[in-house]
């Protein structure tokens, strides 16, 4: 890596950045993309809970500190990679990398929109989803950045429970009590994210490689991470099923997640058949579809039954 001012990424480290690129920085940092994605699992999970739409200011304070939650802990993954960034071509302009923010800014950031998240949602909801906010914080940065991720090829098949809890997070911030229902929705994402993350590492496999990430696309052959994410497809349409056995749904749930489940299964196979990284990334961007039109289609099927 070269010590000169300027990064790969184009940044100027010499010149001072304006305020509107500190706070886009700031924003990046927190992964927006990556947060969306859980939020649209949490909703559902309320609503599901509720059996109709719940207090609007609920759904918008928990959503709002699972948001500052989330991206706290994307923050903090940041900080604790900023090193192993560096080394990789997706991440090496990231706002530490670059020095557009620093690192110690960075954590301080971090720790503080969670602090901020979990007193927001005692005050709205209740301590349990406050609690249970905080759990995936912790498992995400201590458990799965810090022990599995560098450790072993299996790690985002234990470390995707943290992006798991927020299904229960709204559950319990509805019913304050977490129920079946939400465990088999916790099993959903649970069983989906080792195929969604995998297929992403399909396709940077080269960058994993080169910062020393034990990842399974780096220690397995693409046929054998295809058939991994093939599996998990599998058992994540199974598992979207068992919420007829968890909880009373209707046909527009039922057949959506019939008809998905099949569908995620075939880009699976697909994948198996021709496993490069143009269709990985394809794959991992259909999962994120896939993902949300199951929880779209929970919650559609009560206000339909209603």
């Amino acid at each position: 890596m070269s010590s000169t001012p300027q990064v790969a990424a184009g940044v100027d480290l010499a010149r001072p950045h304006s305020v509107g690129a500190t706070i886009r920085a700031y924003i990046r940092l927190t992964k927006p993309r990556v947060v969306e994605l859980l939020l649209v699992t949490t909703v559902p999970s309320m609503v599901l809970a509720k059996q109709g739409w719940p207090n609007t200011w609920l759904v918008i304070a928990v959503v709002f500190g699972g948001a500052l939650a989330a991206g706290g802990a994307n923050t903090i993954n940041s900080w604790i990679e900023r090193d192993r960034d560096k080394l990789m071509k997706r991440t090496a302009d990231r706002p530490i990398p670059t020095g557009l923010i620093p690192a110690t800014h960075a954590l301080i950031f971090g720790i503080g929109l969670n602090v901020i998240a979990f007193f927001a949602i005692t005050a709205a909801a209740n301590l349990l989803a406050a609690l249970l906010t905080m759990t995936a914080t912790l498992f995400y940065v201590f458990v799965y950045t810090i022990w599995l991720k560098p450790r072993t090829q299996q790690n985002i098949v234990i470390g995707g429970a943290a992006g798991a809890v927020p299904v229960l997070v709204g559950w319990a911030a509805v019913t304050n009590h977490v129920a079946a229902t939400a465990w088999v929705l916790f099993a959903v994402i649970f069983m989906w994210t080792p195929a969604h993350f995998w297929a992403l590492a399909m396709k940077y496999r080269d960058d994993y490689a080169a910062a020393d990430f034990p990842m399974l696309s780096v220690l397995r052959t693409p046929r054998d991470t295809s058939i991994q994410i093939t599996v998990y497809a599998a058992l994540t349409a199974v598992v979207t099923m068992l919420l007829g056995v968890a909880t009373d749904v209707g046909p527009v749930y039922l057949v959506s997640a019939a008809v998905l489940g099949l569908a995620f299964v075939i880009r699976g196979v697909q994948l198996v058949h021709d496993p490069n990284p143009i269709r990985a990334i394809k794959f991992f961007s259909f999962s994120n579809v896939y993902l949300m039109l199951v929880f779209v289609a929970a919650m559609t099927d009560v206000f339909v039954r209603r």
